[in-house]
């Protein structure tokens, strides 16, 4: 008896014990873990042409490698996903320098030439890369649940409304209508100037296009109240109560003061 019982305190059985723990958690894991939302791998071929296009535009400022200057930042790990959001929203290449970036009116190079460029500087460092569509565009997303991510992540600096807001130091969180859903996907992933990074850890895939979902929702409804204001809450909508109302009941009272007289 004292020998079964000493056998079943083998140390050896408990390290096996523990190893098949770890093995059963991490095959389960690897299973039900959120996946990346991942479009599809560059060429070398892309690579080479995004390698010369970056040469001649970036260089400048980005250094010949993309390893930074005391004008522009070493891109090394920022990812193709970063390339495709401050390019393709006409942020890059700045006009001149500034404390941020702003969307630019028209973007200055082709969708091909900004995933070339992107399959370059992705190839330098592991990066976020550009999302897969199907995670981008809001469709089949929920807009209830995007607006429960959006008012407790983004609303502080966004606005409510999505109509942005100043921060600190002369910048600004951007306002959010017109903008693409994949580069909404993009600034989450990238966090772009002030903005904080939400991986797909934080923020998962189907909750990234819940979000977007909402925002889309919220931007073909328009404003069926009236006046928007701007979206800007509080402040403006009591100067107009201030200005315009205390206006009309001034005017009223001299009306009834001068038919009296």
């Amino acid at each position: 008896m004292n020998a079964l019982a000493a056998r079943r305190r083998h140390p050896a059985a408990i390290f096996l014990l523990l190893l098949l723990g770890l093995i059963l958690t991490g095959g389960a894991y690897a299973a039900l873990a959120p996946k990346p939302a991942i479009a599809a791998e560059a060429s070398a071929g892309q690579v080479k042409e995004g390698q010369e296009l970056f040469k001649t535009n970036c260089a400048t400022c980005h250094g010949a490698n993309a390893l930074g200057t005391n004008v522009g930042p070493n891109l090394a790990g920022v990812g193709a996903a970063a390339v495709d959001f401050q390019m393709g929203t006409g942020r890059m290449p700045m006009a001149e320098p500034g404390v941020q970036a702003p969307r630019g009116k028209e973007v200055q190079f082709s969708e091909e030439q900004i995933a070339a460029i992107g399959a370059f500087v992705a190839s330098l460092a592991p990066g976020p890369a550009v999302p897969a569509e199907e995670y981008t565009t809001g469709a089949g997303g929920d807009p209830g649940k995007g607006g429960e991510i959006f008012r407790t992540n983004c609303s502080m600096c966004h606005n409510s409304a999505g109509a942005g807001g100043a921060l600190t130091r002369g910048k600004y969180a951007p306002k959010l209508t017109g903008v693409e859903g994949k580069h909404i996907y993009e600034a989450l992933l990238t966090g772009p100037q002030s903005m904080p990074v939400f991986n797909d850890d934080n923020i998962s895939p189907e909750s990234k296009n819940d979000l977007i979902a909402y925002l889309k929702a919220m931007e073909a409804e328009g404003n069926p109240g009236g006046m928007a204001l701007g979206s800007l809450g509080p402040v403006p909508e009591g100067l107009v109560a201030w200005v315009f109302g205390l206006g009309v009941l001034v005017g009223a009272a001299y009306w009834l003061g001068q038919k009296g007289a």
